[in-house]
């Protein structure tokens, strides 16, 4: 990093848009659970995009690698640089435009995702991701990792949810691409490039993204199952007795438990269940909902496939339900050392991704403890192995039950990351078990786009 990029990279942003005091520096280099940090040499702040071309094409003109972070809730340490410039969009935070009726908005992305979903609420319509960070998670980092939360099932991954896109490339030049069309059939779908691609392809600086008729009625269930096959049996009744189906998340004893025990004000809704089911529906009208779900209901609990449900009464007790949900992550945290897994297969093959990952995990570590919990509607899972109780964390076999984890999921034909990413965490594990052609391709656009690897060059690929 020369004298004279940092002098150029001052006078273009300003004392607004530009900082080197540790101070400041030091929010953005830490991932917010400590599990990763790193340094940089400055911090960049543009607060528009042609800002960010310009910081762009003087970095690549000096050599000097970027990384961008959006609201730093990335959870596999791709947002964090190692020595490179820093580029944070959180100054870039507007509503640029709203067409409610194209069912559309435009966006800065660097807004977070509670904003998109108030101004599409303020027009009566709705932005349907829902995750446990959208209070600071912005757009350019939903998308870049494509993000998924707990409505995937209805509406679709955030690849699903983007008309257009803004985005610099790794030289400078600005790909405008914010058209709110739903077909446009021109050529290649050059958005979807970026979707997904964790900054390595550029720096999306804007959003078109799709809106949806707000749903009139919504119904909340809480369920107690025996198993992961049971809860399959329970997802297709449901599914299609209603046809309305917004979220159906899972979640077993242990994460419930522990749930109870390290997070304050928490208590169990169905003691006892070996498996929680939790349900949304949502329909465009409230006539008919609540009976459909009752009769669904009880027309699984008359099959067997569920033992007990509830149905919040009111809204205040279906956010308690879903509190024990989004809490999951904080309720294992302080239990000892413990490998997390983000992974997917097919949704049919969720019962047999967990019996066999269980037994597996068992064999190799007697006492290990199991949660797991997640959309198995859309069949991604978070699971989690941590050390036995009273155990040495320094004898935890970690790296070999993570992948154990993934061999799994990957027989089952399934995926190492669901909706995480790959980051800095996983490279190596993307190497192992993606397939061959599949990452020749991928590094074959990587320098295509970014020939001097400039953009988050320690991120996604090898």
């Amino acid at each position: 990093m020369t004298a004279d990029l940092i002098a150029k990279l001052a006078a273009r942003l300003g004392p607004k848009g530009f900082a080197t005091d540790a101070a400041t520096l030091a929010p953005y280099l830490t991932e917010w659970r400590g599990k990763f940090s790193g340094a940089t040499p400055l911090l960049a702040m543009p607060a528009s995009t042609e800002e960010v071309a310009d910081v762009v094409r003087l970095c690549a003109e000096a050599g000097a690698a970027i990384t961008t972070q959006g609201g730093n809730t990335g959870l596999v340490g791709g947002q964090i640089p190692d020595g490179e410039v820093l580029v944070s969009l959180r100054r870039m935070n507007r509503l640029r435009s709203i067409d409610a009726d194209n069912d559309s908005l435009v966006v800065d992305a660097g807004i977070v995702l509670a904003a998109v979903q108030k101004a599409a609420a303020d027009s009566d319509r709705l932005f349907p991701l829902s995750l446990a960070s959208e209070g600071s998670a912005t757009i350019g980092g939903l998308i870049s990792t494509n993000a998924g939360g707990v409505h995937v099932l209805r509406y679709g991954m955030m690849r699903d949810l983007v008309l257009g896109i803004e985005a610099v490339l790794p030289d400078g030049r600005v790909l405008n691409g914010l058209k709110a069309l739903r077909k446009d059939n021109t050529g290649y779908d050059l958005k979807q490039l970026f979707i997904g691609a964790e900054g390595t392809l550029g720096v999306i600086t804007g959003a078109t993204l799709k809106l949806f008729p707000r749903p009139r009625a919504r119904e909340t269930a809480l369920l107690g199952v025996t198993d992961a096959r049971a809860a399959l049996a329970l997802l297709h009744r449901v599914k299609a007795t209603t046809g309305a189906v917004s979220a159906f998340e899972v979640m077993n004893r242990l994460s419930v438990d522990l749930v109870i025990k390290n997070v304050a004000n928490m208590r169990d809704p169905l003691p006892g269940a070996a498996l929680m089911v939790l349900i949304e529906f949502e329909a465009a009208h409230a006539e008919g909902l609540r009976d459909a779900v009752e009769q669904a209901l009880a027309a699984a609990i008359e099959s067997g496939e569920a033992q007990t449900a509830l149905i919040a009464e009111n809204a205040s007790q279906a956010r308690d339900f879903w509190a024990v949900r989004e809490a999951i992550s904080a309720g294992h945290k302080p239990e000892g050392a413990q490998v997390n897994h983000d992974v997917s297969v097919p949704v049919s093959k969720t019962p047999d991704f967990l019996a066999r990952a269980d037994a597996a995990m068992e064999r190799m570590c007697p006492g290990v403890r199991i949660v797991a919990f997640g959309h198995m509607g859309d069949g991604n899972f978070h699971y989690s192995a941590m050390q036995p109780i009273g155990a040495d964390p320094a004898r935890f076999p970690g790296a070999a039950l993570t992948q154990a984890v993934y061999e799994i999921a990957t027989a089952l034909a399934g995926s190492i990351s669901a909706e995480h990413g790959i980051g800095i965490a996983r490279k190596a594990d993307l190497v192992r078990f993606k397939d061959a052609e599949s990452l020749a391709l991928m590094r074959t656009l990587k320098r295509a786009l970014d020939p001097h690897n400039v953009m988050n060059p320690r991120t996604l690929l090898s």
